[in-house]
């Protein structure tokens, strides 16, 4: 998120894109909102290659703000500004979000972590997409990172999942029996005019053909860049671990209404939730949903090289946990947004 002088939203991204270095050109691009750049990594055969990159954006996109007097912070939302103030993006993409989805495109911006995973068979991707939906939940229980809302507590652990969800084609989508099915499925949508193009779907998790991946997308943006690389080693190895092995019950994948419902806690309490097993009809604490995830994927993330990844994930604080911490010393949510920008620049 853009941030002018005061720690409000700054409508500017227009303004700062054209006064980008080249070494930043390709790896930032404008989003529906003004005041939200979009950061994006290369294909990187590990996280440690990946983290790195991220951090070099991030320290020259912030050298290159400081000169503009602006700066740039990452949260799930921003923990103050109303939704009165957001402008939408002119480039085309997002004009045309903006006369199909309207006033809901007017909305405070929402920023969230994607992570592709490269899958070289589509029915693969299509099993693995299927598979991962089990372990959303959990994934945004970890990520939950926005806590605040228009300067006050929203009582949620992830604000934004509730703000995005207002838009259509989000959420957990259902099980496809094949990449066939996918196909038909998303072709349908297309040939009917419901999506001019796939990119248009917004789910959770969806299968990307033009990349060769499949992308996690239920996570809250992280403030700091070494737990978005944790959370992508987790899904990392959650990914080889679905192909290869497995660890998702047929139940947890039938079970739709159970997931969505599991979507909601997270959002709701984070770490702190009580997630639907499927398998025992009872509840299972997030925390040890986690430990046995982090268990059984760690041989997998000790082969790419990440396993000092998933510590972070076992032990750190959680974003949505140091936001409240930190409006709980003293200044409440606009003191949480001097944080979320003083740990934007990797130390």
């Amino acid at each position: 998120m853009l941030l002018d002088p005061g720690g409000g939203l700054a409508q500017r991204a227009d303004d700062v894109l054209p006064e980008l270095a080249e070494a930043l050109a390709g790896r930032v691009s404008g989003e529906t909102h003004q005041a939200a750049l979009e950061l994006s990594c290369s294909p990187h055969a590990t996280v440690t290659a990946a983290q790195g990159e991220l951090a070099g954006l991030r320290t020259r996109l912030a050298d290159a703000l400081e000169a503009l007097g602006l700066r740039a912070a990452v949260s799930g939302v921003h923990p103050v500004t109303p939704a009165s103030e957001t402008e939408v993006s002119p480039a085309g993409r997002y004009q045309l979000i903006l006369r199909t989805m309207r006033e809901l495109a007017r909305r405070e911006p929402t920023f969230a972590l994607h992570v592709h995973v490269g899958v070289p068979h589509p029915e693969d991707a299509i099993r693995l997409m299927n598979r991962l939906r089990v372990h959303l939940p959990l994934l945004l229980a970890l990520s939950a990172n926005s806590p605040f809302r228009a300067g006050r507590s929203t009582g949620l652990a992830s604000t934004r999942t509730s703000l995005f969800q207002a838009f259509p084609r989000t959420g957990i989508p259902r099980a496809f029996a094949s990449y066939e099915d996918w196909v038909a499925t998303v072709g349908l949508m297309l040939r009917c005019g419901a999506i001019p193009e796939a990119t248009f779907l917004w789910w959770d998790v969806r299968a990307q053909p033009r990349f060769g991946t499949v992308e996690v997308r239920v996570m809250d943006a992280q403030t700091e860049v070494g737990r978005a690389a944790a959370l992508a080693a987790l899904v990392q190895g959650l990914a080889r671990l679905e192909l290869e092995e497995g660890l998702a019950t047929p139940a947890q994948v039938a079970a739709g209404e159970l997931l969505a419902e599991n979507r909601f806690l997270a959002a709701r309490d984070g770490l702190e939730a009580d997630l639907l097993d499927p398998d025992t009809g009872s509840r299972r604490p997030a925390r040890a949903v986690l430990a046995t995830v982090l268990d059984a994927v760690r041989p997998h993330a000790q082969d790419a090289g990440a396993e000092a990844y998933l510590d972070e994930l076992e032990h750190g604080e959680p974003g949505y946990a140091r936001q409240r911490s930190a409006a709980a010393a003293g200044g409440g949510p606009a003191a949480v947004v001097a944080e979320l920008a003083s740990r934007f620049r990797p130390a």
